[in-house]
């Protein structure tokens, strides 16, 4: 499952328009006791890449804050993997 959270628009280094949406994957983790949801992200630029990194923590708290971190800096698909190896 996914959830769209937002929408950002930036300017390239030439001042080209780009759009990135971000989203939220949701995956369900089964052990022998019980289930857990286990969240990741998926950045889509609108007029190409798309990357998705799942399963990145179990913490609702802990990907919100990454979220927000990724919205607020419009981090595009190229640098998703970057910034959630520095991140973790």
């Amino acid at each position: 499952m996914e959830m769209k959270i937002a929408t950002r628009q930036c300017a390239d280094q030439g001042g080209n328009p780009r759009r990135f949406h971000y989203f939220l994957t949701v995956d369900q983790e089964e052990t022998p006791c019980f289930f857990c949801e286990n969240y990741g992200v998926r950045i889509a630029e609108e007029s190409g890449g798309d990357v998705s990194i799942p399963g990145i923590t179990t913490s609702a708290a802990r990907i919100d804050e990454l979220m927000a971190l990724l919205v607020d800096n419009r981090v595009g698909p190229a640098g998703l993997a970057d910034v959630v190896a520095d991140w973790l």
